[in-house]
């Protein structure tokens, strides 16, 4: 990976492309840093000194430390993705979008601007949920400072226009990164918020125990190297062309294959589980955590040691990746898009037995799949206990969300870099060659 990032630096383009996406992400982490307008910083700082674990470590992650400090970019990236989730989602059940989906680059551009407006709603009821919290005390348990200034409801609509007029900037530039930089925009910003918090964690650890920190670091770079083979991982479908004559010429004949990956859902199953189990949590803090309704949620849904929330979590995590990988992956349009080319799989007839056999095959592969989110989302917990401290779970920096995030988008980056290095090593040789008498 170094040697691919010196050789992208030597480049002009590719220089500045990286240096464009650095300073991205400089701006992206100053919003973060930056508190909105009404926070009291001081007691924001000493809850998050003295709070741990629960709703306060699940914030701390999926905003990289932002969403707790009440800063102008509190929300992050994460009602961007989910409202890119339920789109993509809903493509599959309306038909309208689904229309959109095939008229190309012109239908795309109108579903990425639902999915702008819908992020915008997500950004408003996320603030609102958030602000709320701070106004009454509940989103630090532990801590009875106040954390903003005023309680009227003029602060309150000042923070959450704050914080969703963020949101917007992020969405832009993600954009951006996109557009100008390397690599998906959102993606980078993701990955940049799992990093933002990765150190503080790894510090947690050390306080709590330096050699529960000597093995997790060393377990840290076995599953490092393990998510990077199941991610690289894929099944690869022989596909064959058949020889067509256009005009005078001759087409197809060509020998190819259809990958496969074993982990086609990708993190989505492990954000949704994840989300959906924070919910309980989230509704009874906001009704005030009283009730039979709330103790039982306390006893078994937020433990993540608790055998309930285990079993919940794994079946979850399953039955996620089942579903996305069926709306992700349509075996009927792969098969028909090959019979209208004349590609065919060896031993398949083209056509409706290819579908069912594409069908079969992809279900054997999510099945692997989801034990392998299962289980690398249960890393926590089994370091929990093996080291028997319960501090080790709440700050463990090599959870499953951590490590699919970091790994991924690591992956995704390196192979566009890897991408534009050989389209500009293989320009460079035909301009040589067109050059030779």
């Amino acid at each position: 990976m170094l040697t691919v990032l010196i050789r992208a630096f030597r480049v002009p383009d590719l220089r500045r492309k990286m240096l464009f996406t650095l300073a991205m992400i400089v701006l992206f982490r100053c919003g973060q840093i930056l508190p909105a307008p009404g926070v009291n910083v001081v007691a924001v700082r000493e809850c998050l000194s003295g709070t741990r674990g629960g709703l306060v470590d699940m914030l701390q992650l999926f905003s990289g430390g932002a969403m707790l400090k009440l800063s102008v970019f509190a929300l992050g990236v994460m009602p961007y993705i989910t409202a890119g989730i339920v789109v993509q989602l809903l493509t599959v059940m309306i038909p309208r979008l689904e229309t959109l989906r095939k008229e190309g680059q012109q239908g795309q551009a109108k579903i990425t601007q639902y999915t702008r407006y819908l992020t915008v709603a997500l950004a408003v009821l996320n603030a609102t949920t958030v602000v709320s919290l701070a106004r009454t005390g509940r989103i630090f348990p532990n801590c009875n400072r106040q954390v903003l200034h005023g309680q009227d409801p003029l602060t309150v609509v000042v923070i959450v226009a704050t914080m969703v007029a963020g949101t917007c900037v992020i969405m832009w530039l993600g954009e951006l990164i996109t557009d100008r930089g390397i690599g998906n925009g959102m993606s980078i910003l993701v990955f940049t918020q799992v990093v933002a918090v990765f150190p503080s964690y790894v510090s947690n650890i050390f306080v709590l125990s330096p050699f529960a920190l000597v093995v997790m670091l060393a377990a840290g770079v076995f599953l490092v190297a393990a998510v990077v083979f199941m991610e690289q991982a894929q099944r690869r479908i022989p596909v064959q062309y058949a020889k067509r004559m256009v005009g005078r010429r001759m087409y197809g004949g060509t020998s190819t294959y259809l990958p496969l990956k074993v982990n086609q859902a990708g993190i989505v199953p492990v954000i949704f589980t994840s989300s959906l189990l924070f919910l309980p949590q989230l509704a009874t803090g906001l009704m005030g955590g009283t009730g039979p309704v709330a103790e039982w949620i306390s006893r078994y849904l937020v433990s993540g040691d608790h055998p309930v929330y285990v079993t919940a979590y794994l079946l979850l995590i399953v039955a996620f990746t089942y579903f996305y990988v069926s709306i992700t992956v349509n075996p009927v349009e792969v098969a028909d898009n090959m019979k209208r080319f004349g590609g065919f799989v060896p031993g398949i007839r083209p056509g409706r037995p290819t579908a069912e056999y594409l069908r079969h095959v992809l279900s054997r592969l999510t099945a692997p799949g989801a034990a392998y989110l299962g289980t690398l989302s249960l890393i926590p917990i089994i370091a929990f206990v093996i080291l028997r401290d319960p501090g080790t779970q709440q700050n463990f920096p090599f959870g499953g969300t951590t490590i699919l995030i970091m790994v991924g988008v690591g992956l995704d980056t390196v192979k566009q870099i890897e991408s534009q290095l050989e389209q500009r090593t293989y320009r460079g040789f035909l301009k040589g060659s067109s050059a030779r008498p």
